[in-house]
């Protein structure tokens, strides 16, 4: 399945988690109704209407505490992924860090997010864990954090280190941590019963002599065995929803690397180490045990949240058998791998040489090739993005990850290089943010910024982010609030200008309240014919310097999209703006009606057989704002 397909059936998986939560619930207000029938004494000698009140309170209080549990740990989850990473005990990876095996695994997660076309999520290290497990939450790749134990970072060489991160990229990309963070608080909501039993009857002692106390434990207990039924629902929706995700994930981190070596091995370090995958003892496991990369609890047969980790490793090695296996276990029992020391001797450190490409390309890029890259990056993007993070200087990617600098960094991005427009703009900032914020943005666009590369503004962009996204609420308002001043200081947005205000504007929109923000599509094309034809008139005005040309490019467009409808070439007056009306009723489209947008909008660039930087940014742009990420480098036919 290519991206859009992959976001359907995690929009079926939502629904279906919706009704098994549906039938969940009535289980445990069937069990709850019967345990109150025979309570009162069953209905032979009872009225009507009092058994009938009484099974009306029952249900309405069950329902009323599955409710509110399933809404307060959805309300704790509204931060993303960061909360989960810490409760979990998470250490974040400073951006600058100097540890060897942090900076190892912080370039390949850098390099993946560039290859992929998403911000760098943040990255943390559950420091106590040895076994060997990662996950990804969040709801949104601007908000997603990357975990990984501290057992992954020890045990696997880099190949191996990679194939687990592509796997956990994965579940970024194609929407499922968003569906594992309902499942947390949806689940917690039908296990909340349980909850309420056992921690009565673990406080029940105090008050064991008192008026009632024998009811109120006969309660209790009844609660936590009716209450069990939830937990027993709880898990088989776990399985049922997660195994084929991962088997799914499996999948696409072998697409994303073109090798099956490097996630084989980590499956195979798991199986033939002591410590494996599972975590310690904590009550915090089994409720996301369907988020970990393998199983972190110990579940098997029904409630086993991942496939078996030998059948994972045949569907990668068809030819391994389980007798091997067991040699390597006999191995490591004798010198545990360390995955540094397998780097050094492989050589895996060794950084792919690619070069960038000039401001224009004369070749063709085909619709169905550019949709079929969206979130499914290829080894030659992560080359390209390993080619890109080392021309970026070193100085200026320190700059990027340095809380103090970062700020003046990116504003530096927006100065132009009129002297007199950028002194307006430099106004803009110091009346803002301070004029020591001014000059230094300034100075980092004289002296780094610009002699930078084009295609490495946005990538650079994508570095910065996640130190960006640290600093407090209120500075990131009037950052944005600087930045726009800025993009409009001359009355006139560049394409360059509107791309990287978009793109800062989403992410950062989104990680300070990633929970309003998730949601699958479900709007058709015939609902928003108008925006459509908007969305492609602006970019043939771009990508165009005659009417003539961009009719042309709108018409390749737009006769890719609705053939049948009768929507002619009418020039936006407000050009590059007008997108900022439509981008909320785009981005509700059904994923497959985006898959179909995204070909028109290709159609209409490449209608003259080239591309150019600022279309290629703008092309990124629309997929990143429409939650598409489109990998830095577009494939030709």
């Amino acid at each position: 399945m290519n991206f859009f397909e992959q976001q359907a059936a995690a929009r079926r998986a939502s629904t279906r988690l919706i009704v098994l939560f549906a039938m969940a619930v009535v289980g445990i207000v069937v069990a709850v109704d019967f345990a109150a029938w025979v309570a009162y004494g069953g209905s032979a000698d009872k009225q009507p209407g009092e058994v009938c009140a009484l099974l009306t309170f029952t249900t309405l209080a069950t329902l009323a505490i599955i409710g509110l549990g399933s809404l307060y740990r959805m309300a704790s989850l509204r931060g993303g992924g960061e909360p989960i990473a810490l409760q979990f005990g998470g250490v974040p990876v400073a951006e600058n860090t100097t540890d060897l095996d942090l900076r190892r695994l912080r370039n390949v997660v850098e390099e993946i997010a560039i290859a992929s076309g998403v911000p760098v999520p943040g990255i943390y290290v559950l420091e106590h864990e040895s076994a060997i497990n990662a996950f990804a939450a969040g709801y949104s790749p601007s908000d997603a954090v990357v975990a990984v134990t501290r057992g992954a970072i020890d045990r696997l060489n880099r190949d191996e280190l990679q194939g687990v991160i592509a796997h956990e990229f994965s579940h970024i990309l194609n929407g499922d941590m968003r569906l594992n963070i309902r499942l947390i608080g949806i689940l917690f909501g039908i296990l909340m019963l349980a909850l309420i039993g056992r921690k009565v009857l673990q406080f029940s002692g105090r008050g064991r002599d008192s008026k009632g106390a024998g009811a109120i434990l006969v309660a209790a207990l009844v609660a936590m065995v009716v209450g069990y039924i939830g937990l027993f629902f709880a898990r088989m929706i776990k399985a049922g929803v997660s195994r084929t995700r991962e088997s799914l994930a499996d999948a696409s981190a072998v697409q994303f690397t073109r090798q099956t070596e490097g996630l084989a091995g980590a499956l195979k370090k798991i199986a033939g180490l002591e410590e494996g995958s599972k975590l310690n003892d904590r009550a915090d496991a089994e409720e996301a045990s369907h988020m970990l990369f393998g199983d972190g609890v110990g579940f098997s047969g029904l409630f086993a949240t991942h496939p078996p980790l030998l059948k994972r490793i045949q569907a990668l090695e068809p030819q391994f058998r389980a007798d091997q296996l067991d040699e390597l276990q006999r191995r490591w029992l004798a010198a545990p791998p360390v995955g540094m020391e397998e780097d050094a001797r492989m050589g895996l450190d060794a950084s792919s040489a690619a070069r960038l490409p000039n401001t224009a390309t004369s070749h063709v890029i085909a619709p169905l090739v550019v949709a079929a890259q969206v979130a499914q990056p290829t080894p030659d993007d992560y080359q390209r993005a390993d080619a890109i993070v080392a021309t970026i200087p070193d100085k200026v990617r320190a700059l990027a990850a340095d809380r103090d600098t970062v700020v003046p960094l990116v504003l530096g991005l927006l100065l132009d290089r009129d002297p007199a427009l950028a002194a307006r703009q430099c106004e803009e900032i110091a009346a803002r943010l301070g004029k020591p914020v001014a000059d230094s943005a300034s100075q980092l666009q004289s002296t780094h910024l610009e002699a930078l590369h084009p295609m490495l503004r946005l990538p650079l962009a994508s570095l910065a982010f996640p130190v960006l996204r640290l600093r407090p609420r209120p500075e990131l308002n009037v950052f944005m609030d600087t930045a726009h001043a800025m993009i409009h200081a001359d009355g006139q947005v560049s394409l360059f200008e509107y791309c990287l205000g978009r793109l800062l504007q989403s992410q950062i929109r989104e990680s300070l309240d990633p929970a309003k923000y998730a949601r699958y599509g479900r709007r058709k094309l015939s609902d928003v014919r108008s925006e459509v034809a908007t969305l492609l008139c602006v970019v043939a005005q771009a990508g165009n310097d005659t009417t003539d040309d961009a009719r042309r490019a709108y018409l390749a467009g737009i006769q890719r999209i609705l053939p049948s409808d009768a929507l002619p070439y009418l020039p936006r007056e407000e050009g590059i703006l007008s997108l900022d009306a439509i981008w909320e009723l785009l981005d509700a489209l059904d994923p497959l009606a985006k898959q179909a947008l995204i070909e028109a909008i290709t159609a209409t660039i490449s209608h003259d057989n080239r591309i150019t930087v600022a279309e290629s940014e703008l092309l990124r742009t629309i997929c990143g704002v429409l939650h598409c990420p489109l990998p830095p480098m577009l494939q030709g036919a």
